[in-house]
């Protein structure tokens, strides 16, 4: 019961909580931790009610010195929640331009989008700092997801390079075989006598398919451009693909020839600003040179601010000349964000598909689209998330 209450009190914060629970020691230093953030109105740094009050004020030794507090007391995945929730409710961007702030900081994909909206008013002697936080990030997603994303490619390239002589009975694709030979069913023996083959051809160096990523930078895509970054090097380091990454706002910047680093990449991005889709469109457009072996992935909310009915007459365009094309609402953790629905609908009208996808997921629809599956019908069996086309 004890315990109990001590959580209760945790949870509750505040002296007159009415569960009659003293802290001391740890928690207590838990509890002030929790109410210098929780306590204070969104956007005020004061306490609420003059209960607690310590709000994180406007010091950066102090927010530092709160920051190594729930390091020690929270696990980092609590860690990052609270420091996200600090920046949003307390208006503690501008603080993190002080290199001991970023010292003292968790390194997370929400900080790195905020550090990355603060890129042009950065002074000198917080850019370094900045930079290692940036580089630790993309280093931990790099390692957790580029050895999925280069096998689920490769072997997408392997299954989709069709032969009618498969040197191995495990490169026979029995479905299309099947399909192909049923011509020759025999009913007196219940069985198909295939008089050809269909097998996945293996092991082609040159490049087989071209992939365009066409990221928009406003505010609200800010962790969406980080994953985008951290896949587009990944795919540029496979020597079967031809990949492009290029953001936008109201002007487009083609960024391909810095995917080599990924840190210098996102450095070169501008969050935030006005948007342009269909002049990016036009730009990716531009880089196709093998239609039917392309993949053009638009990642923006949609909420278009250049010639609609033009970016829709391009959209149907490519995909009449074959191109693969999908729209990713977000490329993230949390899910779809606040987005054009009628673009979004229109676009489904054209047969592409529009939906928000998590990066432990992007590797299984960079293989659909390279086998030319059906994309919505692998978002219905793979994504759980609202669709649009409702």
């Amino acid at each position: 019961m004890e315990e109990r209450l001590r959580r209760w009190r945790l949870v509750l914060g505040g002296g007159a909580d009415g569960t009659g629970c003293a802290l001391g020691g740890a928690d207590a230093g838990m509890d002030a931790a929790l109410g210098a953030l929780y306590d204070a109105g969104p956007g005020t740094g004061r306490g609420d009610g003059g209960q607690r009050g310590a709000g994180l004020g406007a010091s950066a030794p102090k927010v530092a010195r709160w920051l190594g507090d729930i390091r020690a007391y929270f696990p980092s995945t609590v860690v990052q929640v609270m420091q996200k929730d600090a920046i949003e409710r307390l208006n503690l961007s501008r603080l993190l331009l002080e290199p001991e702030m970023l010292e003292a900081i968790e390194p997370d994909v929400h900080l790195v989008g905020t550090l990355l909206s603060l890129n042009r008013v950065m002074p000198e002697r917080a850019r370094e700092s900045a930079r290692a936080v940036v580089r630790k990030v993309v280093a931990e997603l790099e390692a957790k997801l580029a050895q999925r994303t280069r096998a689920a490619v490769t072997g997408a390239l392997d299954r989709s390079a069709r032969t009618h002589r498969p040197r191995r009975v495990a490169d026979i694709d029995w479905d299309r075989t099947i399909r192909a030979n049923l011509k020759n069913y025999l009913p007196e023996r219940n069985t198909v006598v295939p008089s050809r083959l269909v097998g996945y051809a293996r092991r082609q160096q040159a490049v087989q398919r071209e992939v365009v990523l066409c990221i928009d930078q406003s505010g609200s895509m800010a962790a969406s451009v980080v994953y985008s970054s951290v896949f587009g090097a990944v795919l540029a380091s496979m020597r079967s693909l031809r990949t492009s990454l290029v953001v936008f706002d109201t002007a487009v910047v083609d960024l391909t020839d810095q995917l080599h680093d990924p840190v210098e990449l996102l450095f070169g991005t501008q969050l935030g600003g006005g948007t342009d889709i269909n002049r990016a469109i036009a730009y990716g457009q531009g880089l196709i040179t093998r239609p039917t072996d392309s993949i053009f992935i638009l990642i923006s909310d949609l909420y278009e601010g250049g010639v609609r009915e033009e970016m829709l007459r391009r959209v149907a365009a490519m995909t009449a000349a074959g191109v693969q094309v999908i729209v990713l609402l977000a490329l993230s953790d949390e899910g779809a964000p606040s987005y054009d629905h009628d673009n979004a609908a229109a676009l489904a009208a054209l047969g592409v598909p529009a939906f928000a996808c998590t990066p432990d997921a992007f590797p299984g629809l960079m293989a659909a689209a390279i086998e030319r599956r059906d994309i919505t019908q692998w978002v219905e069996r793979n994504i759980s998330v609202e669709r649009n086309t409702t």
